[in-house]
């Protein structure tokens, strides 16, 4: 079948932010005097959006913020970083410029929110590539529902099945596979408790770009001008 479109994940997959994240989860928890739990996000009702994130710690932790306060909250404890430190992963760059040489479109489909997205992308030159971007902000369910698969897919007017997702957690790959599309897993340490579930889970999964480069470009084939 012929690939119209190529979706990637944001954190863990394009960038590595996933140790920012558990150390936003440390500090917003210890500043209200309550101990991060081992299984923290071993079950989020909804999935694990922007919203329903900030919803399940409100009800799970009982607090009086809201939870628009608390993305609010998590969105200043990482702008910055977002803005200047957090970089791409060895190899995404290229790749990411390989296939805007084609004719397939690239989008994102990230549990994060649409402003920290486009903050993020926009720092390390890459915000122009992507045609779309759907975020666990837009009121879809979370990962491991395939909402915001569905809705980029949607955005990008193509059906999910002519679509490659790149993840890099559990998650994320139970959600494209659950979207319908050939779905290419991404090495991240941050996911290395869950990574045999994650190859079992995946089409194919790559412990960095160079392996999945070469694999992605060899399945476009001759739609990338070169």
């Amino acid at each position: 079948m012929q690939h119209k479109a190529i979706i990637f994940d944001l954190d863990g997959t394009l960038i590595d932010s996933m140790q920012l994240w558990r150390q936003v989860d440390v500090e917003f928890l210890t500043k209200r005097g309550i101990d991060v739990p081992e299984d923290l996000f071993d079950s989020i009702p909804g999935g694990n959006g922007f919203i329903q994130t900030a919803l399940y710690f409100k009800q799970r932790f009982g607090l009086d913020d809201s939870v628009e306060s608390i993305m609010d909250e998590w969105t200043y404890m990482v702008e910055r970083h977002y803005s200047s430190d957090v970089k791409l992963k060895a190899g995404a760059y290229d790749l990411l410029q390989s296939i805007r040489q084609s004719e397939v479109k690239i989008g994102l489909a990230t549990s994060n929110s649409l402003h920290l997205a486009q903050t993020v992308l926009q720092a390390n030159g890459i915000l122009s590539l992507f045609s779309v971007l759907s975020t666990g902000d837009m009121h879809l369910r979370g990962k491991p529902y395939p909402d915001i698969f569905l809705n980029c897919a949607g955005l990008l007017e193509v059906e999910p099945e002519t679509c490659i997702a790149v993840e890099d957690t559990l998650t994320g790959v139970q959600a494209a596979k659950a979207a319908g599309m050939r779905t290419f897993a991404i090495f991240d340490e941050d996911s290395l408790p869950f990574w045999a579930q994650i190859k079992e889970v995946a089409d194919l999964a790559f412990e960095d770009y160079i392996m999945l480069s070469r694999q992605v470009l060899k399945e476009l084939g001759p739609e990338i001008r070169r």
